[in-house]
């Protein structure tokens, strides 16, 4: 055969011998030319028709025909007519080998599988269950699946069971691979990721839960993930039972972890689901229990008084249960510590003292952009209470506001309505002290109006942020105040208070309430009615869509009409393919108010899926739509569509970021700022640089704002853009001829940078992937703020504190270290800003110095800014400037010690920790450690295992925010050096120099 190889010069000879009529020369012919076709295919393809005739004479025999139909297939596989070669090679039978590693196998088996995979999804969108495939095609996919699984090749099995639709091949891969664990997970995965259809990952994760159950220790984490996914609470609460039940205390401690990790997706509806279905313990113990889980206000305490409460309960129940069963009395002490996890107070409490403790906020950066903000400008100033608003989220620090009371009160109208509302975010998660903390700006009953109706509309969103998500408390009390009223501006506070805190409850009582608002077609009620409707029954896809969508054509109102295209949007969160009959209807609608709101449908129906079809709708309108702001919405939508995979969002939007017009300018920039939000991408940097100087105002706000949603919790070790990025702030800010809207941009973005104290960041996915619905909700409510700027505030929903916090049995904090192998540099808190780096700000106000004060400050300012002009090369200009303006303070020591000695390499963590998501990869638990995690994770609620439970443990965490109702910053401004509540060894600045005047 080897000698004929190099004797063919030509096929001629071989195809001539197909026109004989001897069946064996045919046979021979037809075999060479199988073995030569590489070669002399250009020439055998002239040829095709008497191959085709040889294939379809019945009276050859079989192994002859399928010799001529191999053939025929490889030269149309060469000639590219892919359907005939695979209709050929499936003619060929087993004379097709799946095992052969050529480019021609290669090429058919991916035709194939295509064909086979699209016949599948066809017939499942069809509903055809009738629907025939040809057995010839599924022989080869089944050959190829087989071979597969006995090769080991498990991953491209499950790979292709999963596009082929065939979950009983999934099953066997999965059953029959070595490593179980790991082949479910990258199941999970591929399903996350990977299949488009709703309804079809839903049947692959109904399998994997089942395949999980089978196994002889279940995967219990992964199952409740996968159960959530599927909307099952009746199944995680006996996952729950059968934990807490266990006489294995590290069940219990698992039990715990789940329903943290479920907590962190956010999904409130879900939760109150599955605590409502654990069961009671016996012989009725459960009593204190189940008051406590029908009075949010009666759990809520710092976690030392709700630990109380709960042993009492414990207690209690022993005392009914102890002669009946002691195992029920530990039941309903864990049941009652996992009631608190799910209705999400026991995170909260802890959130809370975390931000509270670790709060590093920097004043000054407030006190300069007061000091340059013009008081004419009530845009800057109402920014400067946004801003104050942010740095300070969570952390109950209220400082900046008590010290500024004058310059606040000139806050009117709308203003006074923002600067209300911003306590909500400052003291988001005070639970127990929420309403009595707002009681002064609260409608008073019968007072008969006595406050302000802004102030009193502005309360009521600020205790909705209080309470968003977790709101069982203060539904009852909103409801009420809504209402009791008919005053606009209350309304509008009351229907988005009402809005977050029952946020996705889908509650049919509170949504006829906030109806019954939009019905009196009040413009500025209406428009937050709409929102709030939404909000109610986010992602719940209910008929109430078609309700909102009728109104909006019936009314005259631009703000109602907008109002309800975002409310209508958020119904579809999450539905995918569900959602699109009333996308196409809203994206076709005339009014480009209701085709706006169809790309946020578009954008929240498919968040997080980098789904195709969603991705070339939304750059469509973003190239043809004539409306500006539609256009401007359909590329900022992208950036919710793509934030699970933030690497491709630049690379997608980079032509749109230099488009002419300059609204899809602005779409690009908040875009990349919403998907990679957190992450520090350096290719979102780079984009968003040229944004930052555009010639266009709000082009510049929009990426400014973006800038600091990507470097929020980067630091400038790590990026020295950071650092640029920040001066780059400040010279906008001191700026008196920049606009006001990139000043607002500037003075948002530094609230965005430094937000929670510099202790969170922006997350739309958890870490087990799940799309966190608040905060995406939260993001697509705020990106709204170009319309209406109160909207602002629900940025802070999607802020997630950056922190490690290991928890015992009893859910306190204990006192360890853990490892960060990396230099402590990269990760560090920003440097505190000094007085020197502000000067021009700083020294304005000099009415009260002596003249030869004055002549002194103006001949030491002139002085350091020549120094700091010389310096500005070394990188960091404000510690330049530190550090020559005063030789001895303790910046300059620092600076000069850490050129004396080298920076170690790692840094050990006493729990609970700030741990930022870049640090994760780096943070290792030490080996002697007294004690280790349930679940290997380096940041968030961690269960940890006590292995020396007979030693005395040290608990942190007890210094719960202050709780005297009247001041619950009051303890913190006693701690405030700069603004933060400063951990004890680090010591303050020294005062500036004063003269003392009597």
């Amino acid at each position: 055969m080897a000698a004929a190889a190099t004797m063919v010069s030509s096929a001629g000879m071989l195809l001539a011998m197909l026109n004989e009529s001897h069946p064996e020369l045919k046979q021979h012919a037809l075999a060479n030319l199988n073995a030569f076709v590489d070669f002399y295919w250009p020439e055998i393809s002239t040829s095709v028709p008497v191959i085709e005739s040889v294939y379809e004479d019945e009276e050859f025999d079989e192994a002859q025909r399928q010799l001529a139909a191999l053939l025929a297939s490889k030269v149309f596989c060469y000639l590219g007519e892919l359907n005939d070669s695979l209709s050929y090679a499936l003619g060929a039978g087993p004379l097709f080998n799946v095992s052969e590693d050529t480019d021609y196998v290669h090429t058919i088996l991916a035709k194939a599988i295509d064909e086979y995979a699209g016949f599948k999804t066809k017939a499942a969108e069809l509903n055809d269950e009738a629907a025939k495939v040809d057995p010839r095609l599924e022989a080869i996919v089944e050959r190829m699946l087989d071979k597969c699984i006995t090769d080991g090749r498990y991953q491209q099995a499950v790979g292709m069971a999963i596009e082929c639709r065939r979950l009983d091949k999934l099953e066997e891969a999965v059953i029959r691979s070595d490593n179980i664990q790991a082949t479910l997970s990258y199941c999970t995965d591929v399903s996350h990721n990977f299949v488009n259809s709703r309804e079809y990952r839903r049947e692959v994760q109904r399998l994997l839960v089942r395949v999980f159950q089978k196994l002889p220790s279940p995967d219990y984490l992964s199952i409740c993930q996968l159960l959530m996914f599927l909307d099952e609470p009746e199944d995680v609460a006996g996952v729950f039972e059968k934990l807490l039940r266990s006489e294995n205390k590290d069940d219990a401690l698992l039990a715990f972890q789940i329903a943290f990790d479920l907590v962190e997706n956010e999904h409130q509806a879900f939760l109150l689901n599955v605590r409502d279905r654990l069961a009671s313990p016996k012989a009725e113990p459960s009593v204190p229990a189940q008051s406590r889980s029908a009075e949010p206000g009666s759990l809520q305490g710092n976690t030392t008084t709700e630990d109380v409460q709960m042993t009492d309960s414990s207690q209690a129940s022993e005392g009914n249960v102890s002669n009946a069963d002691p195992k029920e009395a530990i039941y309903a002490e864990r049941l009652s510590k996992i009631k608190g996890i799910l209705s999400g107070e026991t995170l909260i409490q802890l959130t809370l003292q975390f931000l509270y403790s670790h709060n590093k906020s920097d004043l000054l950066i407030l006190k300069t952009i007061k000091q340059s903000v013009e008081m004419r400008n009530s845009v800057c100033h109402s920014a400067t209470i946004y801003t104050n608003a942010l740095m300070h989220a969570g952390t109950t620090v209220d400082t900046f506001l008590r010290e500024n009371l004058d310059w606040l009160s000139r806050a009117t109208n709308w203003a006074k309505f923002s600067a209300t509302a911003g306590l909500g975010v400052i003291h988001r998660g005070h639970l127990q002290q929420g309403r009595s903390l707002m009681a002064p700006y609260l409608p008073q009953s019968g007072a008969g109006g006595g406050g302000s109706p802004y102030s009193e509309g502005g309360a009521l969103y600020a205790l909705g942020l209080i309470h968003a998500n977790h709101g069982e408390g203060i539904k009852q009390f909103l409801r009420d105040s809504l209402r009791s009223t008919n005053v606009e501006v209350i309304q509008h506070g009351a229907c988005l208070g009402l809005g977050l805190a029952a946020l996705g409850t889908a509650d049919e009582d509170i949504f006829d309430d906030i109806k019954n608002v939009l019905y009196t077609d009040s413009a500025v009620a209406g428009e937050a009615a709409g929102i709030s409707m939404g909000l109610l029954m986010v992602g719940t896809a209910s008929e109430k869509a078609s309700e909102m969508l009728a109104y909006a054509h019936e009314t005259q109102h631009e703000k109602i009409i907008r109002g309800l295209a975002l409310g209508i949007a958020l119904t579809v969160y999450g539905r995918e393919e569900e959602a699109d009959t009333l996308i196409e209807q809203m994206t076709r609608d005339q009014d480009p108010i209701l085709r706006y709101g169809g790309m946020y449908a578009l954008a929240l129906a498919y968040s997080g899926t980098a789904n195709n079809k969603a991705i070339r709708q939304l750059l469509h309108f973003a190239v043809s739509d004539v409306s500006d702001d539609v256009r401007r919405t359909a590329v900022l939508a992208l950036g919710f569509v793509m934030y699970n995979d933030p690497e491709q969002t630049p690379r997608i939007v980079s032509l749109l970021s230099e488009s002419y017009n300059p609204h899809v300018r602005y779409g690009a920039a908040l875009a990349v700022g919403i998907s990679c939000a957190g992450t520090g991408l350096s290719e979102a940097i780079s984009l968003l640089e040229p944004l930052t100087s555009d010639v266009v105002d709000f082009v510049r706000q929009g990426a400014l704002i973006a800038m600091a949603m990507v470097m929020v919790q980067v630091s400038e070790a790590s990026d020295s853009r950071v650092g640029t990025f920040r001066r780059q702030l400040e010279k906008i800010i001191l700026d008196k001829h920049e606009d006001t809207m990139s000043k607002m941009g500037a003075i948002l973005a530094s609230g965005i940078l430094d937000a929670g104290g510099r202790n969170v960041t922006i997350r739309l996915l958890s870490k087990t992937k799940h799309d966190k619905i608040t905060a995406v909700v939260g993001l697509a409510v705020f990106s709204q703020f170009w319309y209406w700027y109160p909207l602002i505030y629900f940025i802070s929903l999607s802020f997630s504190p950056t922190a490690f916090i290991g928890l015992n049995y009893d859910l306190k904090v204990p006192k360890f270290e853990f490892l960060s192998h990396a230099k402590p540099s990269l990760f560090e808190y920003p440097k505190p800003t000094t007085v020197p780096t502000t000067t021009s700000a700083v020294k304005l106000p000099t009415a009260v110095l002596s003249t030869s004060a004055r002549a002194k400050a103006r001949a030491s300012k002139k002085e350091a800014e020549q120094k700091a002009n010389r310096a500005s090369g070394s990188g960091n200009s404000g510690k330049a400037k530190s550090v020559e303006k005063d030789g001895e303070s303790m910046q300059a020591d620092g600076a000069v010690e850490k050129k004396s000695e080298p920076e170690p390499s790692f840094e050990i963590l006493t729990n609970p920790a700030r741990v930022v998501p870049s640090q994760e990869k780096f943070i290792k638990f030490m080996e002697d450690s007294r004690y280790v995690p349930v679940k290997l994770a380096p940041s968030g609620f961690v269960l940890l295992k006590d292995l020396r439970p007979t030693e005395p443990e040290v608990v942190s965490l007890t210094d719960a925010p202050s709780s005297t109702t009247s001041s619950a910053g009051a303890s913190a401004t006693a701690q405030q050096g700069t603004g933060s509540a400063m951990p004890v060894d680090e010591e303050p600045q020294p005062p500036q120099p004063f003269e003392y005047t009597s």
